[in-house]
């Protein structure tokens, strides 16, 4: 006879692999909307497969839905999830992530403009995107406009704020 625990595994960062989040504007309905793209390479320790597992686990201990559920960060205060807008760069908090990008200007006047961002975390791995290099639109498109990346995905309006002086 076999058994399974039903016990969860603690997320182990290394299963992550490299995190990376890419900020980016995009045509909607009323105007410009601002993104923000995070993913994993796929390069932790049981590659792109356990990175999608650590990377939906990450998400589902935050209280974030996997799916086609959007998140209103405004109507959440307590969401363990932050986004701070200041000297041109984006960074994006919350428990066992910290990460940063450089934002171009016309995502700082989207986001300045709506006061949030819209935030994708991709579950699904994109070894593609290496932080630091170009990104050609058309593979942007590809990877984030696809409906196994979305459907497996985190979706939040973030509020944006900036620091306070």
């Amino acid at each position: 006879m076999t058994s399974t625990s039903s016990e969860m595994r603690p997320l182990r960062v290394a299963d992550l692999g490299t995190l990376a989040v890419m900020a980016f504007s995009g045509d909607a309905p009323d105007g410009d909307m601002p993104y923000l793209l995070a993913y994993s390479l796929g390069d932790g320790e049981g590659g792109p497969e356990g990175s999608a597992a650590a990377v939906r686990q990450l998400l589902i201990d935050n209280g974030l839905p996997v799916g086609d559920t959007l998140i209103d960060g405004s109507r959440h205060p307590s969401l363990p999830l932050t986004l701070l807008v200041e000297a041109g760069q984006a960074v994006v908090s919350m428990p066992h992530l910290n990460a940063q990008c450089m934002a171009p200007p016309e995502w700082l006047a989207a986001v300045g403009e709506r006061g949030y961002a819209y935030f994708l975390f991709a579950t699904r791995a994109w070894p593609v995107a290496v932080p630091g290099e170009p990104v050609a639109p058309e593979n942007l498109t590809a990877f984030a406009g696809d409906e196994e990346t979305l459907l497996s995905a985190a979706h939040v309006l973030l509020p944006a704020r900036g620091l306070r002086g």
